[in-house]
């Protein structure tokens, strides 16, 4: 009974703010409908300059495959490697490609024809792609096989279907980390908790209380999410909502815990939003959400597996892209369950009725 009266006190307090549940609805369709266009991980628009020494019909042709291609804007032709190098290094091209002397002449008799690909790496990602790009274009023309790639399960190699399971995660993550995060410190900071302290409720109640209404609230996030991802983009969960819902339910419980525990130790809630972003951003550049875990070093990738959000991010993906079903997030689903119990424990025993 008084757990209940508790939960609908969390959730009036949420009704009386006026931003907060405008906030709740607006955010995820902002987030949801904006950044998968911006995060684009698609490298186009790579400046191509061509020099050409074998000047044949047969080089000609390989020019204008290059100069096809929607992923490269052709610069045009130098005269030689020195000039094209040049302007790489005032800023006017990102790849060049040396066509050799007699690369037709190689062509005919069966020779290897090599082709010299020189790539502006200050951005690393611009320039390794945009040389793996026009790689795919010179190698069946040099008379190599060309190589036939089988996509499983992200057929059409849309970036989306990679980025929307990452958003979710990241909306969950924030709002059930920061709204708790603020909450206990900002009934201190008002007042409010010692009406409380003095009643008869007991600790594990009173956290239920707080953790309980970030449960719903993430779950309506989640839905939200969904919906928009089949409505705007066409793209649905390859695996079972049911258990893509479990686990969010678990992080939920995680995110909110460490809010909880990080409000029960802060006094101000300055305090408490800073170290809460210093946790948040060390979760997201921890946990594979944009990057490999594998291309990490040795060091960072043991940090990762005291990471609550790199499990939840492995079975988002395994369920929403691959279709697997619990069984085979079973390891990732036992790691959570863990921090959950441990994160969950920790915020009880921290919570201090009497300062």
């Amino acid at each position: 009974m008084i757990l209940r009266y508790l939960i609908e006190k969390e959730f009036k307090q949420i009704r009386r703010n006026a931003f907060l549940p405008k906030m709740i609805i607006m955010f995820p369709i902002v987030i949801m409908l904006v950044i998968p266009w911006i995060t684009n991980l698609e490298i186009k628009n790579i400046s191509l300059l061509v020099v050409d020494n074998d000047r044949t019909t047969t080089s000609q042709r390989l020019v204008h495959e290059m100069e096809a291609s929607n992923y490269f804007i052709f610069k045009g032709m130098s005269s030689s490697y020195d000039e094209a190098l040049k302007e790489m290094e005032k800023g006017n091209a990102d790849i060049i490609a040396v066509i050799p002397q007699h690369y037709s002449r190689d062509l005919v008799n069966t020779r290897p024809a090599h082709i010299l690909i020189a790539s502006n790496s200050v951005n690393g990602t611009k320039g390794s792609m945009g040389a793996a790009y026009l790689s795919n274009i010179v190698i069946p023309s040099t008379g190599k096989l060309p190589i036939s790639v089988l996509n499983l399960f992200n057929t059409y190699q849309d970036y989306k279907v990679f980025m929307i399971p990452a958003l979710m995660a990241i909306l969950l993550i924030l709002f059930c980390g920061f709204m708790p995060a603020l909450n206990i410190v900002g009934e201190k900071e008002v007042g409010t908790i010692e009406q409380i302290n003095v009643t008869p409720v007991g600790k594990f109640s009173f956290i239920m209380a707080k953790i309980i209404p970030y449960w719903v609230i993430g779950l309506v996030v989640m839905t939200i999410c969904f919906i928009l991802s089949w409505a705007v983009y066409g793209i649905t969960s390859a695996g079972p909502l049911a258990v893509i819902y479990l686990i969010a339910i678990i992080m939920a419980l995680i995110m909110s815990s460490l809010g909880l525990i990080i409000s029960n130790y802060s006094s101000t809630m300055q305090q408490a939003m800073l170290v809460m972003w210093f946790c948040m951003v060390c979760f997201i550049l921890l946990s594979g959400l944009f990057t490999p875990v594998r291309s990490m070093p040795d060091w960072a990738q043991y940090l990762t597996e005291i990471n609550p959000m790199h499990y939840f991010i492995d079975a988002m993906r395994i369920v929403f892209i691959r279709g697997g079903n619990l069984f085979e997030i079973m390891p990732q689903f036992i790691a959570l369950m863990s921090f959950s119990a441990v994160m969950g424990t920790w915020a009880v025993v921290s919570y201090r009725k009497n300062n």
